[in-house]
């Protein structure tokens, strides 16, 4: 089989379907490590309608795409957007996830460092992400960038997960 060209780009709310497949596709690994009633909670928001585009209104979501489909994406939220997680002055990382038949190919490293150079690009100080336990991958590549782990947040879907965070 001939090797396709791998592209790299902003993803649109025409995206927003092929994001919901990946998100399905990329967390749902995560079904083997998850209690039952965990693994519901976390796939009913992987599946919700809106997960994906509120995250489009407010981030730049970088994709790889291959063939037409989407196998990376990671969202880039700028400063402003506070939650229970993230101070106001933090840009901060979502949703970054690599279809599971494409892992170990520098393709969730690759749209990490895009939102990483466009975070620079803006102006922002502080780079912020939380993630957990069971996503050994996605800490590896993390901590490898140069992400250091701030502080434990209280157990999520029965995990322990922390924050990171990536002076710019």
């Amino acid at each position: 089989m001939q090797n396709s060209l791998r592209m790299f780009r902003k993803a649109t709310l025409h995206d927003k379907e092929k994001l919901r497949q990946l998100g399905l596709n990329s967390f749902g690994q995560f079904k083997e490590v998850l209690t039952e009633p965990n693994w519901t909670k976390l796939n009913s928001s992987l599946q919700a309608e809106n997960t994906y585009s509120d995250l489009l209104d407010i981030s730049t979501c970088f994709v790889c795409e291959e063939n037409e489909e989407i196998i990376g994406m990671a969202f880039m939220i700028p400063s402003g957007n506070p939650t229970s997680f993230f101070q106001e002055d933090w840009c901060y990382l979502r949703m970054v996830g690599v279809h599971n038949e494409y892992g170990g190919k520098g393709i969730g490293k690759k749209i990490t460092q895009m939102c990483i150079d466009l975070a620079k690009e803006n102006g922002e100080k502080t780079m912020a992400l939380h993630t957990s336990e069971f996503m050994d991958a996605a800490r590896h590549i993390y901590e490898n960038i140069g992400f250091k782990r701030v502080k434990e947040l209280e157990p999520m879907l029965g995990k322990r997960y922390w924050i990171y965070t990536l002076d710019l």
